[in-house]
């Protein structure tokens, strides 16, 4: 595994956590000895606008940048956001998502209504996705805002890194009023199939 170069991306809305979902990810798979290559794309991220995080990991990692096609894993923390960037995964690759919506501009404007059904099309078109309600199952572990780890979870289960890597990426990256409710959100997560 270690030869082939693993492409993730991260998906969401501003203000949904992306980023330190992507820092959990890049702690596992550093520690794990990979070389990782990390890029953030903030559209209108402040006004709740698209946000991307590339993390691509391997031997040898030349750029972080993931073309259509190509990515492995997508994590999208709102349901419109995984249909957006559904272009990118790979034949064959795995969706995770969360089932919560949040409106875009188009919609709150009423210049566009939300896609209805979203995760049908995701099985119509053959796609190995995953949705779970990371917002409730963050809100069980204590709080909303928990939503991104809930996620990390679930995609713990599809990679090949031990649970304690996961668990410890949480013990040095979120501050320790919060490390408990992040490790109870990583593993309802994990339980979340």
């Amino acid at each position: 595994m270690m030869d082939q170069v693993t492409s993730v991306m991260i998906v969401g809305v501003g203000g949904q956590g992306s980023l330190l979902a992507s820092r959990l990810l890049g702690h596992v798979l550093l520690e794990a000895g990979y070389d990782v290559k990390v890029s953030e794309v903030h559209g209108m991220s402040q006004r709740g606008g698209s946000v991307v995080t590339y993390v691509r990991y391997g031997k040898k990692v030349a750029s972080p940048v993931i073309e259509q096609g190509e990515a492995d894993v997508i994590v999208s923390f709102e349901l419109c956001e995984a249909a957006r960037w559904l272009p990118y995964l790979r034949k064959g690759g795995k969706l995770i998502a969360s089932s919560q919506r949040i409106d875009p501009m188009p919609v709150i404007t009423g210049a566009a209504s939300y896609p209805e059904a979203i995760p049908q099309t995701f099985q119509t078109l053959g796609v190995d996705a995953t949705v779970v309600d990371a917002l409730a199952l963050a809100e069980q572990a204590g709080s909303a805002k928990a939503a991104n780890v809930v996620l990390m979870g679930v995609l713990s289960q599809h990679l090949e890194f031990p649970l304690e890597a996961w668990q410890e990426a949480i013990r040095q990256l979120v501050k320790p009023a919060f490390v408990e409710m992040n490790q109870q959100a990583l593993l309802l997560g994990r339980a979340a199939q």
